[in-house]
């Protein structure tokens, strides 16, 4: 089987579709099912993928995504559980839903089931996802899924009890970003540059800074004492910034969306 079926084409669905393409996956061997019939239409001429035509050949697929909101996932399992099979891997991007839901919920079938938490970068290939393996999955079925996803940017691989732990850091972790630019932006304006000037100001240095530390293979402490000169403006920047607690309030909000994710998990 080389089949592979998106189940909820949104707009993390269309990443998905995006980086199989990417990466190598022929547009023909990937439908959607989608319960918006216009976003089915719109993804199916973009892409050129089909539409799935009845729940019956759902039987046919070697991986199935599913991509749909928490609250909906298990009216989803239940709607595809007579139809999946054992040879099917089951990979789930429901946020804070367990594998031992996703599990009970298909009848006794020993289907492989994988959690996923990507985050938003993924639209632009640039994602960070971490899976999860259920209790059926074997190495075949963690690296099948790893190869699905590096087409939306990098993968790797976490037990189960750590994915509260990783939705605090990245699939939450764009927000903090944004923030932060916004924070900086409208510093800038405050210290007298326009509002064009100060936000290409902010997003390419944000953007350069990013770079330099993923290709220079130095850390993020080196790479900060590096552009520190002793009683320099940045030093003053940092010395403002570490008196703010910038390490308390990074802990406090990472440890708030963690705490989350599990109240979520139970829901």
């Amino acid at each position: 089987m080389s089949q592979v079926l998106i189940i909820g084409a949104g707009a993390m669905g269309e990443a998905i579709i995006a980086g199989l393409i990417k990466s190598g996956t022929n547009s023909g061997s990937i439908s959607i099912l989608e319960k918006r019939k216009e976003r089915s239409v719109e993804i199916c001429a973009q892409y050129g993928v089909s539409e799935l035509p009845n729940l019956a050949a759902l039987s046919g697929f070697a991986a199935i995504f599913l991509i749909v909101k928490p609250q909906d996932l298990a009216a989803s399992i239940a709607e595809i559980s007579d139809h999946i099979t054992t040879e099917t891997v089951l990979i789930s991007l429901a946020a804070g839903k367990k594998i031992a839901g996703v599990e009970a919920g298909l009848k006794g079938k020993r289907v492989p089931v994988i959690r996923v938490m990507p985050n938003t970068p993924a639209l632009v290939g640039e994602g960070m996802a971490a899976i999860s393996g259920g209790t059926n999955c074997s190495e075949k079925d963690l690296a099948l899924a790893e190869k699905l996803l590096n087409g939306t940017g990098k993968v790797i691989r976490v037990e189960e009890d750590l994915q509260d732990a990783v939705t605090a850091v990245s699939g939450s972790g764009p927000a903090y970003f944004f923030r932060i630019v916004e924070a900086m932006v409208a510093a800038g304006i405050e210290l007298g540059l326009t509002p064009e000037d100060s936000h290409q100001l902010s997003i390419q240095t944000i953007y350069g800074a990013a770079t330099m530390l993923r290709d220079s293979g130095k850390t993020p402490s080196t790479l900060r004492e590096n552009v520190t000169s002793p009683n320099g403006t940045t030093a003053a920047a940092l010395k403002s910034l570490n008196e703010s607690g910038i390490q308390e309030i990074f802990s406090a909000a990472l440890l708030a969306a963690r705490d989350r994710s599990r109240e979520l998990a139970q829901g």
